[in-house]
């Protein structure tokens, strides 16, 4: 695991600058429009969606100048989730990264817009980024695979049934069902994209790869869950407890906080099944893999 704390502090230097290069400068009209979402993007966070994409990047065989759109792409869409996501009308809630939430931090109008503007960057990045090297057939596709992952059959469509589920019980297959389209279609996005950028790959190396990131996109939300009860705030960075004050359905609530974790090591070790046609070159995927199911935050 030390080569991969190493690669974690390369790649997120990495992605850093390439998400402050595409962000609009804050100086530039409408300036707090601006100023909010560099406010949001660049605020911390582990950057695990474009790791998965550098790294699946890796294991293809793609140089990183390549991946650098693409995973800012990715984060983009995420941190539009994540400002709606903290809004009154959702989870409402007052810290993210450690630091007050968009709305908190400007207001929620602005917080919306700015949300609404990260979601239109991710496409635009897709669609005119010079530095992807990607025919045109492909670049629609990587657009097709960041919309649906977004949308209704995506990320969205998880949110709307996360809301919904307040107050009630799920059973296990209904909250795996959820946790696919809310936390796991992006992830399993962040995978996929870098998949499509490798020209004429083996579409059973892509079904390989697309269920390894099901895999793990679960078992980041089993990790979530467990981490809402177990954990802080300050560890956090966000408000711990917020589901269970919230009734909301969680792998512990519903399997055990026993249970939850045995569910999580079991989605990693399927994941690592995956893999298994790759040789070291994927040796960085395997152990984002179990540094999910292990991270603190």
């Amino acid at each position: 695991m030390n080569n991969l704390k190493s690669y974690l502090i390369s790649c997120q230097q990495r992605v850093e600058k390439a998400l402050d290069a595409r962000l609009p400068a804050d100086h530039i009209l409408p300036q707090k429009l601006h100023q909010a979402m560099r406010y949001s993007v660049l605020n911390g966070g582990k950057r695990t969606r474009p790791l998965l994409t550098y790294a699946t990047g890796q294991a293809l065989g793609i140089h990183e100048d390549s991946l650098d759109a693409l995973a800012c792409a990715v984060e983009f869409i995420h941190v539009y989730s994540l400002i709606h996501d903290d809004l009154p009308a959702m989870d409402n809630d007052d810290l993210r990264r450690g630091k007050p939430t968009c709305h908190k931090a400007f207001d929620e109008a602005t917080a919306i817009l700015a949300g609404d503007a990260l979601q239109a960057l991710a496409f635009e990045i897709l669609s005119y980024d010079p530095t992807i090297k990607a025919n045109d057939t492909a670049r629609l596709k990587m657009i097709a695979t960041l919309s649906k992952a977004s949308g209704t059959q995506g990320m969205v469509g998880g949110q709307a049934i996360d809301l919904a589920a307040v107050g009630t019980k799920l059973n296990l297959p209904e909250l795996e069902n959820m946790h696919i389209h809310k936390t796991g279609a992006l992830i399993r996005a962040s995978v996929n994209l870098a998949a499509i950028a490798k020209a004429d790959l083996d579409p059973a190396i892509s079904t390989h790869l697309d269920h390894y990131a099901k895999c793990i996109g679960l078992s980041f939300q089993v990790k979530d869950d467990i981490l809402d009860v177990e954990s802080d705030t300050a560890t956090l960075g966000k408000t711990q407890g917020k589901d269970m004050h919230n009734d909301k359905p969680t792998y512990p609530a519903l399997l055990g906080m026993a249970g939850a974790k045995q569910k999580a090591l079991e989605l990693h070790e399927q994941a690592i099944l995956c893999l298994k046609s790759f040789g070291s070159e994927a040796d960085l995927l395997r152990d984002l893999s179990l540094y999910i199911i292990e991270r603190s935050n």
